[in-house]
Protein backbone atom coordinates (compact mmCIF):
# COMPACT_ATOMS: atom_id res chain seq x y z
CA UNK A 1 0.00 0.00 0.00
CA UNK A 2 1.02 3.59 -0.77
CA UNK A 3 1.88 6.33 1.83
CA UNK A 4 -1.46 7.97 1.10
CA UNK A 5 -3.21 4.69 1.67
CA UNK A 6 -4.19 3.59 -1.65
CA UNK A 7 -3.10 0.41 -3.45
CA UNK A 8 -2.39 1.67 -6.12
CA UNK A 9 1.35 1.19 -7.19
CA UNK A 10 3.43 4.21 -8.53
CA UNK A 11 4.24 2.11 -11.70
CA UNK A 12 1.18 1.85 -12.57
CA UNK A 13 0.69 5.05 -14.64
CA UNK A 14 4.13 4.27 -16.50
CA UNK A 15 3.14 1.14 -17.41
CA UNK A 16 0.17 2.68 -19.40
CA UNK A 17 2.00 5.47 -20.52
CA UNK A 18 4.08 2.63 -21.99
CA UNK A 19 1.21 1.01 -23.34
CA UNK A 20 -0.11 4.30 -24.65
CA UNK A 21 3.40 5.00 -26.83
CA UNK A 22 2.99 1.43 -28.20
CA UNK A 23 -0.40 1.95 -29.11
CA UNK A 24 0.44 4.84 -30.66
CA UNK A 25 3.03 3.60 -32.25
CA UNK A 26 1.05 0.50 -33.59
CA UNK A 27 -1.29 3.06 -35.58
CA UNK A 28 1.11 5.36 -37.24
CA UNK A 29 2.91 2.11 -38.38
CA UNK A 30 -0.12 0.24 -39.96
CA UNK A 31 -2.26 3.22 -41.08
CA UNK A 32 0.17 4.98 -44.04
CA UNK A 33 -2.28 3.71 -46.69
CA UNK A 34 0.40 1.75 -47.85
CA UNK A 35 -1.09 -2.35 -48.35
CA UNK A 36 0.28 -5.52 -47.71
CA UNK A 37 1.54 -6.36 -51.27
CA UNK A 38 3.30 -2.90 -51.09
CA UNK A 39 5.19 -3.57 -47.32
CA UNK A 40 7.95 -5.93 -48.69
CA UNK A 41 9.11 -2.79 -50.73
CA UNK A 42 9.77 -0.90 -47.78
CA UNK A 43 8.72 2.37 -49.01
CA UNK A 44 9.68 1.88 -52.94
CA UNK A 45 7.37 2.50 -55.57
CA UNK A 46 6.66 -0.62 -57.95
CA UNK A 47 10.07 -1.00 -60.28
CA UNK A 48 9.42 0.17 -63.59
CA UNK A 49 12.55 -0.96 -65.26
CA UNK A 50 15.02 -3.71 -65.87
CA UNK A 51 17.59 -2.49 -63.69
CA UNK A 52 15.14 -0.89 -60.72
CA UNK A 53 14.75 -4.72 -59.10
CA UNK A 54 18.60 -4.91 -58.44
CA UNK A 55 18.43 -1.21 -56.35
CA UNK A 56 15.33 -2.40 -54.97
CA UNK A 57 17.28 -5.96 -53.12
CA UNK A 58 19.59 -3.43 -52.14
CA UNK A 59 17.57 -1.34 -50.46
CA UNK A 60 15.87 -4.30 -48.54
CA UNK A 61 18.76 -5.83 -47.74
CA UNK A 62 20.32 -2.37 -46.38
CA UNK A 63 16.52 -2.83 -44.19
CA UNK A 64 17.08 -6.18 -42.99
CA UNK A 65 20.99 -5.82 -41.56
CA UNK A 66 19.36 -2.25 -40.02
CA UNK A 67 16.67 -4.25 -38.25
CA UNK A 68 18.71 -6.85 -37.58
CA UNK A 69 21.66 -4.73 -35.74
CA UNK A 70 18.59 -2.96 -34.18
CA UNK A 71 17.03 -5.81 -32.64
CA UNK A 72 20.28 -6.73 -31.09
CA UNK A 73 21.26 -3.16 -29.62
CA UNK A 74 17.17 -3.02 -28.49
CA UNK A 75 17.51 -6.74 -27.12
CA UNK A 76 20.81 -5.59 -24.71
CA UNK A 77 19.29 -2.25 -23.47
CA UNK A 78 16.23 -3.87 -22.47
CA UNK A 79 18.26 -6.94 -20.73
CA UNK A 80 20.20 -4.33 -19.38
CA UNK A 81 17.54 -2.58 -17.90
CA UNK A 82 15.54 -5.15 -16.46
CA UNK A 83 18.19 -7.86 -15.30
CA UNK A 84 20.71 -5.01 -13.82
CA UNK A 85 17.90 -2.70 -12.42
CA UNK A 86 18.51 -1.90 -8.83
CA UNK A 87 15.22 -3.05 -6.90
CA UNK A 88 16.24 -6.57 -8.23
CA UNK A 89 20.09 -7.17 -7.02
CA UNK A 90 19.09 -4.79 -4.09
CA UNK A 91 23.07 -3.06 -4.88
CA UNK A 92 23.11 0.45 -4.55
CA UNK A 93 26.65 0.38 -6.84
CA UNK A 94 26.79 -2.56 -9.36
CA UNK A 95 30.55 -4.10 -9.97
CA UNK A 96 32.27 -1.60 -12.18
CA UNK A 97 33.54 -3.46 -15.58
CA UNK A 98 36.52 -1.68 -17.19
CA UNK A 99 39.11 -3.13 -19.86
CA UNK A 100 37.16 -5.81 -21.08
CA UNK A 101 39.43 -6.94 -24.06
CA UNK A 102 36.98 -9.65 -26.12
CA UNK A 103 34.30 -6.90 -25.65
CA UNK A 104 36.27 -4.04 -26.87
CA UNK A 105 37.31 -6.61 -29.47
CA UNK A 106 33.94 -7.61 -30.19
CA UNK A 107 32.43 -4.01 -30.25
CA UNK A 108 35.43 -2.76 -33.07
CA UNK A 109 35.54 -5.69 -35.39
CA UNK A 110 31.78 -6.65 -35.91
CA UNK A 111 30.74 -2.80 -37.47
CA UNK A 112 33.58 -3.40 -39.36
CA UNK A 113 32.28 -6.22 -40.90
CA UNK A 114 29.00 -4.77 -41.36
CA UNK A 115 30.44 -1.71 -42.96
CA UNK A 116 32.28 -4.10 -45.34
CA UNK A 117 29.39 -6.43 -46.05
CA UNK A 118 27.27 -3.38 -47.38
CA UNK A 119 30.28 -1.59 -49.44
CA UNK A 120 30.55 -4.83 -51.36
CA UNK A 121 26.87 -5.67 -52.17
CA UNK A 122 26.42 -1.31 -52.81
CA UNK A 123 30.00 -1.33 -54.99
CA UNK A 124 28.51 -4.94 -56.56
CA UNK A 125 24.89 -3.50 -57.56
CA UNK A 126 26.74 0.03 -58.76
CA UNK A 127 29.26 -1.26 -61.07
CA UNK A 128 26.26 -2.89 -62.86
CA UNK A 129 24.12 0.00 -63.05
CA UNK A 130 26.77 2.24 -64.17
CA UNK A 131 27.87 -0.13 -66.84
CA UNK A 132 27.71 1.45 -70.22
CA UNK A 133 29.17 -1.63 -72.55
CA UNK A 134 26.13 -2.43 -74.10
CA UNK A 135 25.31 -0.54 -77.12
CA UNK A 136 21.73 1.33 -76.39
CA UNK A 137 18.92 1.49 -78.43
CA UNK A 138 17.95 4.99 -77.95
CA UNK A 139 19.65 7.70 -76.79
CA UNK A 140 18.37 10.85 -75.21
CA UNK A 141 20.68 13.69 -74.09
CA UNK A 142 18.73 15.33 -70.86
CA UNK A 143 19.35 18.61 -70.71
CA UNK A 144 18.54 20.30 -66.82
CA UNK A 145 18.35 24.03 -66.84
CA UNK A 146 16.40 26.59 -64.47
CA UNK A 147 14.07 25.79 -63.72
CA UNK A 148 12.78 22.70 -66.72
CA UNK A 149 13.89 20.24 -68.83
CA UNK A 150 14.97 19.65 -72.56
CA UNK A 151 15.41 15.87 -74.28
CA UNK A 152 17.81 15.76 -77.24
CA UNK A 153 16.09 12.53 -79.09
CA UNK A 154 19.57 11.17 -80.41
CA UNK A 155 18.37 9.66 -83.66
CA UNK A 156 18.25 9.68 -87.66
CA UNK A 157 14.96 11.20 -88.77
CA UNK A 158 13.72 11.11 -92.61
CA UNK A 159 13.91 14.26 -93.75
CA UNK A 160 16.08 15.87 -90.89
CA UNK A 161 19.68 16.46 -91.94
CA UNK A 162 22.46 17.13 -89.34
CA UNK A 163 24.79 14.83 -87.31
CA UNK A 164 25.22 15.02 -83.40
CA UNK A 165 28.51 14.12 -83.28
CA UNK A 166 29.63 17.57 -84.57
CA UNK A 167 26.50 19.49 -83.88
CA UNK A 168 27.64 23.22 -82.23
CA UNK A 169 24.90 22.69 -79.55
CA UNK A 170 25.95 19.16 -78.15
CA UNK A 171 29.84 20.70 -77.84
CA UNK A 172 28.93 20.15 -73.68
CA UNK A 173 29.02 16.17 -74.34
CA UNK A 174 32.41 14.74 -74.54
CA UNK A 175 33.37 12.56 -77.63
CA UNK A 176 33.67 9.25 -75.70
CA UNK A 177 29.80 9.64 -75.79
CA UNK A 178 29.66 10.91 -78.83
CA UNK A 179 31.23 8.19 -80.87
CA UNK A 180 28.60 5.57 -79.30
CA UNK A 181 25.77 8.20 -81.08
CA UNK A 182 24.12 7.08 -84.54
CA UNK A 183 25.32 7.96 -87.63
CA UNK A 184 23.56 11.18 -89.33
CA UNK A 185 21.47 11.63 -86.36
CA UNK A 186 19.57 15.02 -87.33
CA UNK A 187 17.49 14.46 -84.12
CA UNK A 188 14.28 16.29 -82.60
CA UNK A 189 13.99 18.11 -79.28
CA UNK A 190 11.45 18.74 -76.86
CA UNK A 191 11.84 21.13 -73.51
CA UNK A 192 9.75 22.78 -70.63
CA UNK A 193 8.99 26.01 -68.39
CA UNK A 194 7.64 25.29 -64.80
CA UNK A 195 4.45 26.15 -66.37
CA UNK A 196 4.31 22.78 -69.21
CA UNK A 197 1.70 20.64 -68.11
CA UNK A 198 1.08 16.66 -69.58
CA UNK A 199 -1.67 16.91 -71.78
CA UNK A 200 -3.42 13.80 -70.64
CA UNK A 201 -2.64 13.78 -66.93
CA UNK A 202 -1.91 17.47 -66.29
CA UNK A 203 0.69 16.89 -63.98
CA UNK A 204 3.66 19.68 -64.41
CA UNK A 205 6.75 19.45 -66.27
CA UNK A 206 7.76 18.31 -69.88
CA UNK A 207 7.30 14.80 -70.78
CA UNK A 208 9.76 12.41 -72.23
CA UNK A 209 8.58 9.82 -74.53
CA UNK A 210 11.08 6.23 -74.10
CA UNK A 211 10.11 3.41 -76.08
CA UNK A 212 9.15 -0.07 -73.60
CA UNK A 213 11.45 -2.91 -74.14
CA UNK A 214 14.68 -0.78 -74.96
CA UNK A 215 17.67 0.02 -73.85
CA UNK A 216 17.92 3.85 -73.19
CA UNK A 217 20.87 5.65 -72.31
CA UNK A 218 20.25 9.02 -70.61
CA UNK A 219 23.27 11.37 -71.00
CA UNK A 220 22.86 14.44 -68.81
CA UNK A 221 24.31 18.16 -69.18
CA UNK A 222 23.35 21.13 -67.53
CA UNK A 223 23.33 24.51 -68.55
CA UNK A 224 23.85 26.06 -65.24
CA UNK A 225 24.05 24.70 -62.00
CA UNK A 226 23.74 21.19 -60.18
CA UNK A 227 20.35 19.10 -60.85
CA UNK A 228 19.68 15.50 -60.24
CA UNK A 229 17.71 13.29 -62.62
CA UNK A 230 15.30 11.49 -61.13
CA UNK A 231 12.88 9.04 -62.53
CA UNK A 232 10.80 7.98 -59.34
CA UNK A 233 9.72 4.16 -60.30
CA UNK A 234 12.94 3.57 -62.17
CA UNK A 235 14.64 3.75 -58.26
CA UNK A 236 17.47 5.53 -59.83
CA UNK A 237 18.93 9.28 -59.88
CA UNK A 238 21.96 10.92 -60.99
CA UNK A 239 23.42 14.52 -60.80
CA UNK A 240 23.39 16.69 -64.00
CA UNK A 241 26.22 18.64 -63.15
CA UNK A 242 27.61 22.06 -65.41
CA UNK A 243 31.04 21.12 -67.34
CA UNK A 244 30.98 17.79 -66.67
CA UNK A 245 28.81 14.76 -68.22
CA UNK A 246 27.17 11.89 -66.52
CA UNK A 247 25.41 8.76 -68.38
CA UNK A 248 23.53 6.07 -67.15
CA UNK A 249 21.06 2.78 -68.98
CA UNK A 250 17.69 1.72 -67.91
CA UNK A 251 15.47 -0.21 -69.97
CA UNK A 252 11.46 0.43 -69.14
CA UNK A 253 9.57 -2.53 -69.17
CA UNK A 254 6.02 -0.67 -67.97
CA UNK A 255 3.99 1.49 -70.11
CA UNK A 256 2.41 4.62 -68.46
CA UNK A 257 3.14 7.79 -67.13
CA UNK A 258 5.58 8.54 -64.84
CA UNK A 259 6.65 11.48 -62.41
CA UNK A 260 10.39 12.73 -62.24
CA UNK A 261 11.43 15.41 -60.53
CA UNK A 262 15.38 17.29 -59.69
CA UNK A 263 16.63 15.54 -56.56
CA UNK A 264 19.24 18.64 -56.03
CA UNK A 265 18.34 21.52 -54.47
CA UNK A 266 19.49 24.14 -57.18
CA UNK A 267 17.84 27.38 -56.46
CA UNK A 268 14.65 29.20 -55.44
CA UNK A 269 12.09 27.35 -57.87
CA UNK A 270 13.36 23.55 -57.65
CA UNK A 271 10.60 22.04 -56.78
CA UNK A 272 9.03 23.50 -59.65
CA UNK A 273 11.45 21.26 -61.84
CA UNK A 274 9.32 18.37 -62.09
CA UNK A 275 8.55 16.17 -65.80
CA UNK A 276 6.94 13.09 -67.05
CA UNK A 277 8.27 10.10 -68.43
CA UNK A 278 5.96 8.68 -71.01
CA UNK A 279 6.95 4.93 -71.76
CA UNK A 280 4.95 3.53 -74.64
CA UNK A 281 5.18 0.77 -77.70
CA UNK A 282 7.92 1.63 -80.32
CA UNK A 283 5.85 2.16 -82.88
CA UNK A 284 4.13 5.01 -80.97
CA UNK A 285 7.55 6.33 -79.83
CA UNK A 286 8.72 6.65 -83.38
CA UNK A 287 5.02 7.95 -84.30
CA UNK A 288 6.37 11.05 -81.21
CA UNK A 289 9.45 11.69 -82.81
CA UNK A 290 7.65 12.36 -86.21
CA UNK A 291 5.38 14.42 -84.49
CA UNK A 292 8.12 16.59 -83.09
CA UNK A 293 9.49 16.95 -86.47
CA UNK A 294 5.93 18.04 -88.18
CA UNK A 295 6.41 20.64 -85.16
CA UNK A 296 9.68 21.93 -86.63
CA UNK A 297 11.20 20.65 -83.24
CA UNK A 298 14.03 19.45 -85.37
CA UNK A 299 18.27 19.25 -84.31
CA UNK A 300 19.02 19.81 -80.93
CA UNK A 301 18.57 22.35 -78.35
CA UNK A 302 22.18 23.73 -76.31
CA UNK A 303 23.27 21.17 -74.10
CA UNK A 304 25.12 22.88 -71.29
CA UNK A 305 28.33 24.84 -71.25
CA UNK A 306 31.55 23.64 -72.03
CA UNK A 307 32.94 21.01 -70.36
CA UNK A 308 36.30 21.62 -67.59
CA UNK A 309 39.54 20.81 -68.39
CA UNK A 310 39.14 18.02 -65.98
CA UNK A 311 36.45 16.13 -68.16
CA UNK A 312 37.90 16.62 -71.31
CA UNK A 313 41.31 14.81 -69.29
CA UNK A 314 39.03 11.93 -68.65
CA UNK A 315 40.36 8.37 -70.15
CA UNK A 316 38.52 7.40 -73.21
CA UNK A 317 38.08 4.18 -72.50
CA UNK A 318 35.66 4.27 -69.81
CA UNK A 319 32.49 3.39 -71.58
Amino acid sequence: MSPNGSDRSPRRPMRRKLLQALTAGLVLATATGCTYKDFPRLGMPTPTTEEAPRILSLWQGSWAAALAIGCLVWGLILWSVFFHRRSRTKIEVPAQTRYNMPIEALYTVVPLIIVSVLFYFTARDESKLMDLSKKPDVTVNVVGYQWSWGFNYITPMDGVTGDAKTDPNLNAIPDRYKKEFPANAGGVYDFGTPATRNPQTGNPGPTLWLPKGKTVRFVLTSRDVIHSFWVVPFLMKQDVIPGHTNAFQATPNKEGTFLGKCAELCGVDHARMLFNVKVVSPERYEQHLKDLAKKGQTGYIPAGIAQTSHEKNRKANTL
